[in-house]
């Protein structure tokens, strides 16, 4: 059974997360060079982002960019 409202907040967050966070968008356009489509490299970084979210919760930590996207963002640099 899939949840069609956290789909949809997913496809939100995710896309706002390519404009504004250097990571995320290294991320999709890594998943894009390895050949996933435009809506698979966008539903992986959801589900990142969401891991992330659980850890950061789990943890009582505030998310930090360059902890969640390390590799990433050295790359963008």
């Amino acid at each position: 059974m899939k949840n069609d409202r956290l789909n949809h907040a997913g496809y939100l967050w995710a896309f706002a997360a390519l404009r504004h966070s250097p990571g995320a968008d290294a991320h999709y356009r890594r998943r894009r060079e390895i050949g996933d489509w435009h809506a698979a490299a966008q539903r992986n970084l959801f589900n990142r982002m969401i891991g992330q979210l659980y850890h950061c919760l789990q943890h009582r930590q505030l998310f930090d960019e360059h902890t969640g996207f390390p590799a990433e963002l050295a790359e963008a640099a």
